[in-house]
């Protein structure tokens, strides 16, 4: 890195930060992280990185001694502490006062409600503990126990979040939660949607923005599996509307970054806000082989105040899957496992984190761009296939999942387990 190329800090050494790590280098910038770990995925590729906790307010100010400005791959920093290092000159981007609803569901909803935005039937569960039980009662009753329990601070990926269909799980499921005291709900209607969606978009510190095509994104067992670019089948007007209410929240909030804003399509066609992340997101990933510019590049265009990048798609159709760590890990390598994913789909973009294995953990991501008159179907097919093999060493349709048996790859002569 050039000495007069500034540094940007970002707080978390996990895989967001590690891909914002890829494209500070093709920028000339110098990206800091602060990592709870050496191992963490992005302490393990940047060459300035500061071990601390992003609780504690003395390692953020190291993380931010002499960068150009803090910004963040999860939101988990308190704001009290962000509050402090503004107070003394720090450039926080997001700023606090954005990233606080981000961090806070209740606020976010009364927010969103109050821009006229529209948001599921909602119901604030703070306060005593007997009192909030009588208000989710009142609201089960009232959408028939069709409703989603959550948790308004720290839940993500299916954390925090349980999903109620009668009044006995519904109880359960609040007794449960309520036993923590720290722990403040609510509860929202469960939506009858069609499909959900993402709307990202990228805003500067002076107001200039940008929005990708809004995606299609699949969920399973609480976390995103796969994002189809763009959402198929998806009016145009409504992609436009669903690009200008993230624009236009970014802008009311004084968001710098990028943002996703998910939202749920109902079956009548309408569109409800469901979550905010104001950082790079997984319905972004796409961009990194998918867009003329990505997720990660454009956050940093937009910390840095650099005009932003095209949005615009590489291709008809693009898809991502999400690898998984399976129940079991394979006894074959991740290395074999590459190799042959490779052999078998040269065009597969695998993205891997550099993170150990276990059950259900984000370990990487395989981007498929379609190609020319390709269908969506077919692009998505290809991407799930490339995933399942990377999560098992097994192949979707079955073709080639023999074991016991080697082969020697002819361009490096290295023996290895057929696929």
């Amino acid at each position: 890195m050039s000495e007069n190329m500034p540094t940007v800090t970002m707080i978390g050494g996990g895989q967001l930060a590690r891909m914002t790590h890829q494209a500070a280098i093709a920028l000339g910038q110098g990206l800091r992280v602060l990592a709870s770990s050496p191992a963490d995925p992005a302490a393990a590729v940047s060459a300035d990185v500061v071990i601390g906790s992003h609780d504690d307010l003395d390692d953020l100010r190291r993380a931010a001694d002499g960068a150009i400005a803090l910004t963040f791959d999860h939101e988990g920093v308190p704001l009290e502490h962000l509050q402090a290092l503004e107070a003394e000159g720090v450039t926080v981007l997001p700023p606090a006062k954005a990233l606080r609803f981000a961090q806070d569901k209740m606020a976010m909803r009364l927010k969103l409600s109050e821009l006229g935005l529209p948001v599921p039937a909602f119901v604030d569960l703070a306060g005593p503990r007997d009192d909030a039980r009588e208000r989710f009662v009142a609201f089960g009753e009232q959408h028939g126990w069709a409703v989603v329990l959550k948790a308004v601070r720290g839940g993500y990926d299916g954390r925090g979040v349980w999903l109620i269909d009668d009044r006995a799980a519904g109880l359960a499921a609040f007794d449960r939660a309520a036993e923590d005291a720290s722990t403040t709900l609510m509860a929202e209607q469960k939506v009858a949607m069609r499909r959900e969606l993402s709307a990202m978009i990228g805003r500067s510190p002076y107001g200039q923005g940008a929005a990708w095509p809004v995606v299609e994104t699949v969920q399973r067992h609480g976390q995103c599996a796969v994002v189809i670019a763009p959402a198929p089948g998806l009016a145009e007007a409504v992609a436009e509307r669903a690009q200008q209410m993230a624009l236009t929240l970014a802008a009311e909030l004084g968001v710098v970054g990028v943002m996703a804003m998910e939202l749920f399509e109902t079956l009548d066609g309408e569109l409800l806000v469901n979550e905010l992340a104001m950082r790079p997101h997984n319905s972004g990933h796409w961009t990194m082989d998918g867009a003329v510019t990505s997720q990660f590049e454009q956050h940093l265009r937009a910390v840095l105040d650099y005009p932003l990048g095209d949005t615009a798609a590489r291709s008809e159709a693009v898809v991502m899957a999400n690898i998984l760590g399976a129940q079991e890990a394979p006894t074959i390598s991740m290395d074999e496992r590459l190799h042959h994913l490779m052999a078998r789909m040269p065009d597969a973009k695998v993205h891997l984190y550099g993170k150990g294995e276990r059950p259900d953990r984000k370990i990487g991501h395989v981007n498929i761009v379609g190609r020319p008159g390709e269908s969506d179907v077919r692009v998505r097919e290809r991407a799930e296939s490339a995933a399942h093999w990377m999560s098992h060493a097994a192949w979707i349709d079955g073709a080639g999942n023999a074991t016991g048996t080697t082969e020697r790859d002819e361009h490096d002569g290295r023996v290895r387990r057929k696929a």
